[in-house]
Protein backbone atom coordinates (compact mmCIF):
# COMPACT_ATOMS: atom_id res chain seq x y z
CA UNK A 1 0.00 0.00 0.00
CA UNK A 2 2.77 2.43 0.79
CA UNK A 3 4.62 1.80 -2.53
CA UNK A 4 0.73 2.35 -4.45
CA UNK A 5 0.64 5.91 -2.26
CA UNK A 6 4.41 6.93 -3.12
CA UNK A 7 3.46 6.80 -6.79
CA UNK A 8 0.34 9.58 -6.20
CA UNK A 9 2.93 12.31 -4.50
CA UNK A 10 3.05 15.11 -6.58
CA UNK A 11 6.63 17.39 -6.99
CA UNK A 12 8.26 19.48 -9.34
CA UNK A 13 9.32 17.62 -12.39
CA UNK A 14 13.42 17.53 -13.06
CA UNK A 15 12.83 19.52 -16.28
CA UNK A 16 10.78 22.12 -14.45
CA UNK A 17 13.43 21.97 -11.41
CA UNK A 18 16.31 22.67 -13.88
CA UNK A 19 13.97 25.25 -15.53
CA UNK A 20 13.65 23.78 -18.65
CA UNK A 21 9.76 24.48 -18.64
CA UNK A 22 7.69 26.61 -16.37
CA UNK A 23 5.33 24.36 -14.54
CA UNK A 24 5.13 20.31 -14.97
CA UNK A 25 4.39 18.41 -11.84
CA UNK A 26 5.87 14.70 -11.22
CA UNK A 27 3.22 12.46 -10.24
CA UNK A 28 5.35 9.12 -10.53
CA UNK A 29 7.29 9.56 -7.50
CA UNK A 30 10.33 10.43 -10.14
CA UNK A 31 10.68 7.33 -12.20
CA UNK A 32 11.40 8.64 -15.08
CA UNK A 33 10.99 5.21 -16.81
CA UNK A 34 8.39 5.01 -19.20
CA UNK A 35 7.23 8.36 -18.71
CA UNK A 36 5.82 10.00 -21.84
CA UNK A 37 6.85 13.70 -20.87
CA UNK A 38 9.99 12.72 -20.40
CA UNK A 39 10.83 10.90 -23.50
CA UNK A 40 9.02 13.35 -25.79
CA UNK A 41 11.81 16.39 -23.85
CA UNK A 42 14.48 14.40 -24.57
CA UNK A 43 14.03 13.76 -28.00
CA UNK A 44 13.52 17.71 -29.03
CA UNK A 45 16.10 17.98 -27.02
CA UNK A 46 18.10 16.19 -28.88
CA UNK A 47 16.60 17.59 -32.23
CA UNK A 48 17.41 21.05 -30.93
CA UNK A 49 21.23 19.70 -30.40
CA UNK A 50 21.47 18.43 -33.72
CA UNK A 51 19.88 21.39 -35.92
CA UNK A 52 21.81 23.98 -33.95
CA UNK A 53 25.25 21.60 -34.47
CA UNK A 54 24.13 22.21 -38.30
CA UNK A 55 23.75 25.59 -38.10
CA UNK A 56 19.75 25.58 -38.38
CA UNK A 57 18.54 26.06 -34.59
CA UNK A 58 14.50 25.79 -34.33
CA UNK A 59 12.58 28.85 -33.21
CA UNK A 60 9.98 29.66 -31.20
CA UNK A 61 9.45 27.71 -27.89
CA UNK A 62 10.26 24.23 -28.85
CA UNK A 63 13.91 25.46 -29.94
CA UNK A 64 14.52 26.48 -26.67
CA UNK A 65 13.98 22.78 -25.23
CA UNK A 66 17.32 21.50 -24.06
CA UNK A 67 18.71 18.40 -22.09
CA UNK A 68 18.00 19.15 -17.71
CA UNK A 69 21.28 18.44 -17.05
CA UNK A 70 22.92 20.39 -20.08
CA UNK A 71 20.80 23.36 -18.57
CA UNK A 72 22.35 22.58 -15.10
CA UNK A 73 25.42 22.40 -15.78
CA UNK A 74 25.25 25.90 -16.89
CA UNK A 75 25.35 26.71 -13.02
CA UNK A 76 28.53 27.34 -10.66
CA UNK A 77 30.24 23.70 -9.98
CA UNK A 78 28.80 24.00 -6.33
CA UNK A 79 24.94 25.13 -7.31
CA UNK A 80 24.12 22.10 -9.14
CA UNK A 81 21.81 19.30 -7.38
CA UNK A 82 23.03 16.02 -7.52
CA UNK A 83 20.20 14.08 -9.15
CA UNK A 84 19.06 12.25 -5.76
CA UNK A 85 18.51 15.66 -4.49
CA UNK A 86 15.93 16.81 -7.64
CA UNK A 87 14.10 12.96 -6.90
CA UNK A 88 13.91 14.43 -3.47
CA UNK A 89 15.89 11.94 -1.59
CA UNK A 90 18.36 13.73 0.03
CA UNK A 91 19.20 16.97 1.13
CA UNK A 92 21.05 19.15 -1.59
CA UNK A 93 24.27 17.85 -2.50
CA UNK A 94 26.55 19.17 -5.90
CA UNK A 95 26.92 17.34 -8.88
CA UNK A 96 30.36 16.29 -9.31
CA UNK A 97 30.38 14.20 -12.15
CA UNK A 98 29.04 16.51 -14.98
CA UNK A 99 25.50 13.88 -14.25
CA UNK A 100 27.07 10.74 -15.73
CA UNK A 101 25.79 9.09 -12.95
CA UNK A 102 26.83 5.59 -14.87
CA UNK A 103 30.11 6.73 -13.45
CA UNK A 104 29.78 8.21 -10.55
CA UNK A 105 31.19 6.58 -7.04
CA UNK A 106 28.05 7.96 -5.01
CA UNK A 107 25.57 7.22 -7.38
CA UNK A 108 26.71 3.43 -6.75
CA UNK A 109 26.86 4.18 -2.96
CA UNK A 110 23.24 5.54 -3.51
CA UNK A 111 21.77 2.44 -5.38
CA UNK A 112 23.75 -0.15 -3.09
CA UNK A 113 22.32 1.76 -0.13
CA UNK A 114 18.66 3.36 -0.79
CA UNK A 115 17.65 1.89 -4.37
CA UNK A 116 18.04 -1.91 -3.00
CA UNK A 117 17.84 -1.97 0.69
CA UNK A 118 15.10 1.08 0.80
CA UNK A 119 13.23 0.35 -1.92
CA UNK A 120 13.10 -3.42 -2.92
CA UNK A 121 13.23 -4.90 0.88
CA UNK A 122 10.09 -3.35 2.10
CA UNK A 123 7.55 -4.77 -0.64
CA UNK A 124 5.97 -8.15 -0.26
CA UNK A 125 7.41 -11.11 -0.68
CA UNK A 126 5.51 -13.84 -2.17
CA UNK A 127 6.75 -17.09 -1.02
CA UNK A 128 6.13 -20.28 -3.11
CA UNK A 129 7.64 -23.63 -1.10
CA UNK A 130 10.22 -20.97 0.05
CA UNK A 131 10.89 -19.52 -2.96
CA UNK A 132 10.86 -15.78 -2.80
CA UNK A 133 9.84 -13.76 -5.42
CA UNK A 134 9.94 -9.53 -4.53
CA UNK A 135 6.97 -7.80 -5.77
CA UNK A 136 7.66 -5.35 -8.62
CA UNK A 137 10.58 -7.43 -10.18
CA UNK A 138 10.16 -9.04 -13.67
CA UNK A 139 11.59 -12.71 -14.03
CA UNK A 140 13.53 -14.45 -16.82
CA UNK A 141 13.06 -17.70 -17.89
CA UNK A 142 16.51 -18.15 -17.44
CA UNK A 143 16.11 -17.40 -13.69
CA UNK A 144 17.50 -13.43 -13.54
CA UNK A 145 15.65 -11.03 -12.21
CA UNK A 146 14.96 -6.87 -13.63
CA UNK A 147 14.40 -4.40 -10.84
CA UNK A 148 13.91 -0.96 -12.00
CA UNK A 149 16.06 1.61 -11.37
CA UNK A 150 16.82 5.49 -11.58
CA UNK A 151 17.42 6.61 -14.73
CA UNK A 152 15.60 4.35 -16.86
CA UNK A 153 18.23 1.61 -15.80
CA UNK A 154 18.13 -1.59 -14.89
CA UNK A 155 19.28 -3.82 -12.22
CA UNK A 156 19.70 -7.33 -12.35
CA UNK A 157 19.95 -10.36 -9.92
CA UNK A 158 19.57 -13.91 -9.70
CA UNK A 159 16.65 -15.31 -8.27
CA UNK A 160 15.97 -17.32 -5.17
CA UNK A 161 14.91 -20.73 -7.13
CA UNK A 162 18.26 -20.98 -9.19
CA UNK A 163 20.52 -19.64 -5.83
CA UNK A 164 19.06 -22.82 -3.75
CA UNK A 165 19.49 -24.77 -7.44
CA UNK A 166 23.44 -23.81 -7.19
CA UNK A 167 24.01 -23.04 -3.74
CA UNK A 168 27.38 -20.60 -3.33
CA UNK A 169 29.30 -20.60 -6.68
CA UNK A 170 33.10 -20.37 -6.32
CA UNK A 171 33.55 -17.92 -8.84
CA UNK A 172 30.99 -15.24 -10.32
CA UNK A 173 32.54 -13.56 -13.00
CA UNK A 174 30.90 -10.18 -14.09
CA UNK A 175 31.12 -8.09 -17.33
CA UNK A 176 32.84 -4.94 -16.65
CA UNK A 177 31.17 -1.55 -17.13
CA UNK A 178 30.72 -0.34 -20.72
CA UNK A 179 30.48 -4.11 -22.14
CA UNK A 180 27.14 -4.83 -24.19
CA UNK A 181 25.26 -7.83 -23.51
CA UNK A 182 22.33 -9.35 -25.47
CA UNK A 183 19.09 -10.85 -24.08
CA UNK A 184 18.76 -14.82 -23.99
CA UNK A 185 22.32 -14.87 -24.19
CA UNK A 186 25.06 -15.61 -21.32
CA UNK A 187 26.10 -12.82 -19.66
CA UNK A 188 27.77 -13.70 -16.41
CA UNK A 189 29.71 -17.22 -16.27
CA UNK A 190 30.10 -19.19 -12.56
CA UNK A 191 31.55 -21.99 -11.54
CA UNK A 192 31.82 -24.50 -8.95
CA UNK A 193 33.50 -27.30 -8.97
CA UNK A 194 33.17 -28.95 -12.27
CA UNK A 195 30.55 -26.94 -13.45
CA UNK A 196 31.08 -24.22 -15.08
CA UNK A 197 27.73 -22.84 -15.83
CA UNK A 198 25.77 -19.13 -17.23
CA UNK A 199 23.53 -16.89 -16.70
CA UNK A 200 21.48 -15.73 -19.23
CA UNK A 201 20.81 -11.78 -19.88
CA UNK A 202 17.46 -10.75 -19.79
CA UNK A 203 17.77 -7.32 -21.21
CA UNK A 204 19.78 -6.05 -24.26
CA UNK A 205 21.86 -3.50 -22.89
CA UNK A 206 25.14 -1.53 -21.90
CA UNK A 207 26.59 -2.52 -18.65
CA UNK A 208 26.78 0.66 -16.54
CA UNK A 209 27.95 -0.96 -13.18
CA UNK A 210 28.57 -4.42 -11.83
CA UNK A 211 28.39 -5.44 -8.32
CA UNK A 212 32.22 -6.02 -6.33
CA UNK A 213 31.03 -7.56 -3.32
CA UNK A 214 29.72 -10.27 -5.10
CA UNK A 215 32.90 -10.59 -7.13
CA UNK A 216 34.67 -10.91 -4.12
CA UNK A 217 32.58 -12.92 -1.81
CA UNK A 218 29.93 -14.92 -4.19
CA UNK A 219 28.33 -16.10 -1.15
CA UNK A 220 26.75 -12.90 -0.95
CA UNK A 221 24.39 -13.81 -4.02
CA UNK A 222 23.16 -17.11 -2.22
CA UNK A 223 22.61 -15.40 0.77
CA UNK A 224 20.87 -12.10 -0.43
CA UNK A 225 19.93 -12.77 -4.04
CA UNK A 226 17.69 -9.68 -3.84
CA UNK A 227 19.84 -7.53 -2.23
CA UNK A 228 23.18 -7.44 -1.14
CA UNK A 229 23.30 -10.09 -4.07
CA UNK A 230 22.22 -8.21 -7.03
CA UNK A 231 24.78 -8.91 -10.27
CA UNK A 232 24.79 -5.77 -12.67
CA UNK A 233 23.24 -2.61 -13.41
CA UNK A 234 22.27 -2.05 -17.55
CA UNK A 235 21.81 1.21 -19.32
CA UNK A 236 18.82 -1.34 -22.04
CA UNK A 237 18.81 -0.56 -25.59
CA UNK A 238 14.78 -1.26 -25.85
CA UNK A 239 13.36 -1.70 -22.14
CA UNK A 240 9.38 -1.78 -23.67
CA UNK A 241 10.20 -4.68 -26.19
CA UNK A 242 12.78 -6.42 -23.28
CA UNK A 243 9.67 -6.49 -20.80
CA UNK A 244 7.06 -8.41 -23.08
CA UNK A 245 9.49 -11.35 -22.92
CA UNK A 246 9.48 -11.16 -18.70
CA UNK A 247 7.37 -12.26 -16.35
CA UNK A 248 5.96 -10.61 -13.77
CA UNK A 249 3.03 -10.62 -10.66
CA UNK A 250 0.78 -14.20 -11.43
CA UNK A 251 2.57 -14.74 -14.35
CA UNK A 252 6.35 -15.28 -12.18
CA UNK A 253 4.09 -16.80 -9.53
CA UNK A 254 3.03 -19.81 -12.14
CA UNK A 255 6.35 -20.01 -13.68
CA UNK A 256 8.48 -20.48 -10.47
CA UNK A 257 5.48 -23.32 -9.52
CA UNK A 258 6.04 -24.99 -12.69
CA UNK A 259 9.58 -24.69 -12.29
CA UNK A 260 9.55 -26.30 -8.39
CA UNK A 261 7.41 -29.30 -9.93
CA UNK A 262 9.75 -29.68 -12.42
CA UNK A 263 12.81 -30.14 -10.21
CA UNK A 264 10.88 -32.23 -8.15
CA UNK A 265 10.95 -34.57 -10.73
CA UNK A 266 14.41 -34.19 -12.13
CA UNK A 267 16.02 -34.76 -8.44
CA UNK A 268 13.36 -37.68 -7.47
CA UNK A 269 15.32 -40.72 -8.56
CA UNK A 270 18.82 -39.12 -7.02
CA UNK A 271 17.78 -37.78 -3.67
CA UNK A 272 14.02 -39.13 -2.62
CA UNK A 273 13.22 -37.82 0.57
CA UNK A 274 15.91 -34.85 1.18
CA UNK A 275 14.11 -33.00 -1.52
CA UNK A 276 12.31 -30.90 0.41
CA UNK A 277 12.51 -29.86 4.04
CA UNK A 278 8.79 -29.46 5.05
CA UNK A 279 7.40 -28.80 2.11
CA UNK A 280 10.62 -26.21 1.07
CA UNK A 281 12.95 -26.76 -1.26
CA UNK A 282 16.55 -27.76 0.54
CA UNK A 283 19.27 -25.06 -0.05
CA UNK A 284 22.06 -25.57 -2.12
CA UNK A 285 19.99 -28.67 -3.78
CA UNK A 286 23.42 -29.14 -6.39
CA UNK A 287 25.71 -29.73 -2.95
CA UNK A 288 23.04 -33.02 -2.53
CA UNK A 289 23.87 -34.07 -6.20
CA UNK A 290 26.35 -35.92 -7.84
CA UNK A 291 28.59 -33.93 -10.26
CA UNK A 292 27.38 -36.03 -13.15
CA UNK A 293 24.17 -34.20 -12.69
CA UNK A 294 24.84 -30.98 -12.80
CA UNK A 295 25.08 -29.87 -15.88
CA UNK A 296 21.96 -31.65 -16.94
CA UNK A 297 20.01 -29.66 -14.12
CA UNK A 298 22.11 -26.10 -14.99
CA UNK A 299 20.76 -26.55 -18.70
CA UNK A 300 17.63 -27.43 -18.03
CA UNK A 301 16.74 -24.42 -15.43
CA UNK A 302 19.47 -21.60 -16.35
CA UNK A 303 18.18 -22.12 -20.72
CA UNK A 304 22.12 -22.01 -21.42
Amino acid sequence: MAHRQQKTIAGPCIWMQAGVVKTKLCRRAFDCTGCRFDRVLRQLAEENRERSAAGRPSAGRRGRIVYWADKLKGLPAHRRPCLHHLKKRIAFRPCTNEYMCSNCEFDQYFQDQYAVHAVLKPVGMEDIQGVKIPQGVYLHKGHAWVGMASGGQVRIGMDAFATRLLGTMETIDLPLMGKPIERDQVGIRMVRGGLDTGLLAPVSGVVTAYNPEVNAHPEALAADPYGKGWLLMVQPFDLREDLRALQMGTEATDFIEAEIDSLYQAMESELGPLAADGGNLVDDILGHLPPACWDQLARQFLRN
